[in-house]
């Protein structure tokens, strides 16, 4: 053996690497790949379909330096260890590594570690292996799969509507899932329903609610007025009576450690954060940050997972600091909570990887959003391995007349966990009672009737978009924030106020994907296809078989859409607006956030405009012209030509007449039954178009 030779150790980022050094001696060199060596190009498919679907790699363009200097490296060392992440896509980095640098199988080892701890990187470096070609093929199977559904589809979106489109198994997928919801909410015709509270006071106590509950006993639902005012009138001047109280408890489990879907579900609805930013953020955490007085210290345990279990020695860390700092009544039994049973169950929960760096110790060594995310998890790792809050609760029937009212409230008893984590839980809304027996009569403050209309569900933030395709089976860990970044850079679907709303081309896209490619990408086969993926992961199918048992059928159905699919881009349609800059007639033209004016000289005439449609209606308030206009960010919406003065907005057509009811404007709704009503939420009055028959 040379004397003097050190080992090489790569990995992927440089920031990994600098928390490395912190636990490797100078035995040690760590170098960093910066992610991918080699890839599929991108001018070309890279499958070679006529060769049994062999992939063609490339060297990345811009990495032929920093290969030269590894291999330069390679040869002065005296063992390679590839310690890339410990997931499928870290594996096949490993892999690409192995054949860009020429390694000898023999001097080269693959180290995984769930946390960039000295402990965890010391014993990888003792359990080190061969590279698990299962986990490559897995890896290899989901890119070429993604790459023959992206470079086969896209073209033809290109050729049949406009340029820069693309198609994905999950994106088509999730792009879908907002588009049928959209429907879900045009079609969706509201009920009417009542409610009656009452407010009543025992005694000199402060008052409290009770709401109507039935009649003797039995629940009844309220859907007409005719109902709620018979009952008031009833009930006119009569004593409320207690007739029943029930006293008891309950408990409230402490919710499980984050996996990445929590995690980036959490930290949407609590900070705002799209999906790739907190996994952005996360990275950081778990690749390392200066912390004073500790050096780099990676924070958090790997943060690409769908496990909710913990190891050993984080547990006894999460136990000790729980007894030390709140006491052992604090403590759980130890608690093994249910993993999902589609979960690749590959890694850990998301953690601290030292339960003893509480976020305000180490709070001046991070950032703003550092500080918010570590704190999230670090808070829901401890509170997971602590006892359920208990609540006291009380009920109370209330009679008056034939007819049951019925109160009930909770009072904390016991924080358990809420001792920690309190974060996103939501305020119990029931209220203390005041003690209250059987036979108090109850003197009556107020009686509060209420109208109310079903609402439609509500359309998808990115957090309930995340929980959906996770349960309905469909992405893994790293998969929801580049599937979720790519549908709002194609333009397919526009986020306003954390909510998600197609835009035209989006709906375009989706129905061209539904009309034609059904097959092959819905919910149903899309989830079937990871459990495949998995089962390559496992060793039980050899990738390419993936390909062979889907790409004729895809090829089929491209052929067959090249045939019925009609050509959606738009024409120039001349205009009589006359460019003030050439005096031609501008046209309208098709762009990135839809329709605008454009004088058909270009290039040597660059001028354009804003162009707002007509909605071929008056304004039902001041008499001008309905516009179709959009926001910036691409969502349609109707307006009055005399905006500000006259301010009718409305995301729906307006029909051009005012609610006979509450004055506001009416509007056209549905997709497959079109419906008048009115446009102001609080007001249930509509009808369907073609009888006309009020609802």
């Amino acid at each position: 053996m040379a004397t003097g030779k050190k080992n090489l150790v790569i990995v992927e980022s440089p920031a990994k690497a600098k928390t490395l050094k912190k636990f490797l001696g100078k035995d040690y060199v760590i170098e960093a790949s910066v992610g991918h060596v080699r890839d599929l190009p991108k001018s070309q498919l890279g499958i070679d379909l006529e060769n049994d679907y062999e992939p063609k790699y490339i060297t990345i363009r811009g990495k032929g330096e920093l290969l030269a200097r590894l291999r330069k490296q390679v040869k002065a060392a005296k063992k390679v260890y590839l310690a890339t992440d410990p997931d499928r896509e870290g594996e096949a980095i490993s892999w690409h590594l192995m054949y860009a640098l020429k390694l000898d199988p023999k001097n080269t080892y693959r180290i995984t570690f769930n946390e960039i701890t000295k402990a965890a990187v010391t014993r990888s470096i003792k359990e080190a292996r061969e590279i698990d070609m299962d986990l490559v093929n897995a890896q290899q199977a989901r890119r070429a799969l993604d790459r023959v559904v992206g470079y086969k589809i896209s073209p033809l979106l290109w050729r049949k509507v406009k340029k820069g489109l693309s198609a994905g198994r999950v994106q088509s997928v999730a792009l879908e899932l907002i588009c049928d919801r959209e429907a879900e909410i045009e079609n969706f015709i509201p009920e009417e329903y009542h409610t009656i509270d009452v407010d009543l006071r025992h005694g000199r106590t402060r008052k409290f609610t009770a709401a109507f509950y039935g009649v003797s006993g039995k629940k009844k639902e309220l859907h007409t007025k005719a109902q709620t005012d018979e009952i008031l009138k009833n009930i006119e001047n009569k004593p409320f009576v207690v007739k029943s109280v029930k006293t008891g408890s309950r408990k409230k489990n402490a919710p499980a450690p984050f996996t990445t879907s929590t995690l980036q579900q959490e930290a949407s609805k609590l900070f705002g954060y799209t999906s790739q930013r907190t996994m952005q953020i996360a990275q950081q955490l778990y690749e390392g940050v200066e912390v004073k007085g500790e050096g780099t210290v990676g924070l958090v345990s790997y943060i690409r997972t769908d496990s909710v279990r913990i190891s050993d020695e984080a547990y006894e860390q999460a136990k000790s600091f729980i007894n030390e700092n709140y006491s052992e009544k604090y403590l759980a039994v130890r608690k093994q909570f249910k993993t999902d049973s589609r979960a690749q169950d590959a890694h850990e929960a998301i953690r601290p990887t030292y339960a003893r760096l509480s976020p305000e110790k180490i709070m001046t060594s991070l950032t703003k959003e550092q500080y918010k995310l570590y704190k999230l998890i670090w808070e829901r790792f401890i509170a997971s391995q602590m006892v359920p809050a208990e609540y006291t609760t009380i009920s109370a029937d209330i009679s008056c007349d034939k007819y049951t009212f019925r109160a009930s409230g909770s009072e904390l008893a016991f924080d358990g966990y809420l001792r920690v984590y309190r974060a996103n839980e939501e305020k119990d809304k029931e209220k203390n009672l005041p003690l209250l027996e059987k036979g108090d009569e109850l003197t009556v403050v107020e009686l509060k009737p209420q109208q109310h209309f079903t609402q439609p569900p509500a359309r998808y933030t990115e957090a309930s978009l995340i929980k959906t395709l996770e349960e309905i089976g469909i992405g893994r860990p790293s998969t929801y924030a580049p599937t979720l970044s790519v549908i709002q850079k194609r333009n397919y679907v526009t986020k306003e106020k954390k909510v998600f709303y197609t835009t035209e081309l989006g709906e375009i896209v989706n129905k061209i994907i539904k009309d034609n490619f059904e097959p092959v990408i819905n919910k149903e086969f899309t989830a079937d296809m990871e459990k495949t993926l998995d089962e390559v992961e496992e060793g039980k199918l050899e990738w390419k078989q993936v390909l062979r048992s889907f790409y004729p059928l895809l090829s089929q159905l491209i052929t067959e859409a090249e045939n019925k699919v009609e050509n959606i881009e738009i024409p120039d349609e001349v205009t009589d607006v006359i460019c003030d800059k050439c005096g031609r007639n501008m046209v309208i033209k098709y762009g990135r956030f839809g329709k605008f004016l454009a004088c058909p000289g270009f290039p040597e005439c660059v001028n354009s405009k804003t162009l707002f449609e007509e909605a071929g209606v008056n304004c039902p308030i001041c008499g001008g012209k309905v516009l179709i206009k959009k926001t910036r960010k691409g969502r349609r919406y109707y307006g009055c030509e005399n905006y500000p003065e006259c301010e009718m907005i409305s995301w729906y057509p307006p029909t051009g007449e005012k609610c006979p009811e509450c004055g506001d404007i009416l509007v056209q709704k549905g997709t497959s039954v079109k419906r008048i009503a009115c446009n102001n939420p609080k007001c249930g009055y509509g009808y369907i178009k073609e009888n006309k028959d009020e609802k």
